[in-house]
């Protein structure tokens, strides 16, 4: 393939940045990547917590720790720092453990008096920063987790091809390390189900597992999108095909398309034309979901979203 040079101009795609408003109960935040935040009021879990966000030099060249201020600066803004009189989070979820998803998994369910929650990667994670055992959940596959309000199920999943950093986790990871020592460990499909009857889809990579979601159900689905504009029409299609026809999802919000060497308090940017071509991928997904009736967004940044308003 021939990649073009510069990046995808969102500005092309503005009109995407539509996913309304939250109201006072349930809402979804974008944080970046596929980090996300589901929010009630009362009860809140954070997928991933990737906030540090090191920029690509030190990535490539030197080793990756959570970054303090950055970590806590987030938590803050997002009122869930309980050492500054915010609330709690009851769980953080790395959809795997690749640096861009986990590497302040640990750091945010310790600031936040959350339990980690994921597969035995993601437990090392924990562990290897210091995480008491008794905060640890690791998931079998299929298996319902309570968390306040939430319930959580995790499929087994594959990365989005290539997974650069293959393979687990399968000792304590102590920080700093370099990238590589990220490597991908279990890769989830998460589904999310609120005591509301609310449920999502939340596939934080650009890979599947055949089959792996027949028979589960959920009315939104947020769809990890990296890399995939490199794949061609008929895998972009058989991924939709695998996570959004098979759940039934009546809307789509696209995720893991910003460049994440970028910190969150710089305005998003999609990923370079290197690494991934998000004007593909949305070529192919826009002409899906209209031939579906799915909606289709982009999310905006620390906006507190509803994405099942209207959905009946």
């Amino acid at each position: 393939m021939r990649w073009k040079p510069g990046r995808p101009d969102l500005g092309a795609h503005a009109a995407r940045f539509d996913v309304p408003p939250a109201g006072p109960h349930l809402g979804v935040t974008f944080l970046g990547v596929s980090t996300l935040l589901f929010d009630d009021g009362e009860s809140a879990l954070m997928t991933d917590g990737f906030l540090s966000r090191p920029g690509l030099l030190r990535v490539a060249l030197g080793k990756l720790a959570p970054d303090p201020a950055r970590v806590t600066g987030a938590l803050g803004r997002l009122g869930f720092d309980p050492l500054d009189g915010g609330r709690r989070l009851d769980a953080v979820v790395p959809v795997h453990t690749h640096f861009d998803h986990a590497l302040d998994s640990a750091f945010v369910a310790a600031r936040t008096g959350a339990t980690l929650v994921g597969g035995e990667s993601a437990a090392n994670v924990g562990r290897g920063a210091g995480l008491a055992e008794d905060r640890i959940v690791v998931a079998g596959p299929g298996e319902p987790v309570s968390c306040g309000a939430f319930t959580l199920t995790m499929v087994e999943s594959e990365h989005s091809a290539p997974d650069r950093f293959p393979g687990s986790i399968g000792r304590p990871l102590v920080p700093p390390a370099r990238a590589t020592a990220y490597k991908c460990g279990e890769a989830w499909s998460l589904l999310v189900e609120h005591t509301s009857g609310r449920t999502a889809l939340v596939q934080g990579s650009a890979g599947y597992t055949p089959r792996a979601l027949g028979g589960r159900r959920a009315d939104v689905a947020y769809l990890g999108v990296g890399q995939l504009g490199h794949r061609g029409e008929g895998h972009i299609r058989a991924y939709w095909r695998e996570t959004v026809e098979t759940v039934g999802a009546r809307r789509v919000v696209l995720v893991h398309w910003d460049d994440f060497f970028r910190p969150l308090d710089e305005p998003p940017r999609a990923l370079p034309f290197t690494h991934d071509d998000l004007d593909a991928t949305l070529h192919v997904l826009a002409r899906l979901a209209h031939e579906q009736h799915v909606q289709l967004h982009l999310p905006t940044v620390w906006r507190r979203e509803d994405p099942w308003s209207g959905l009946g």
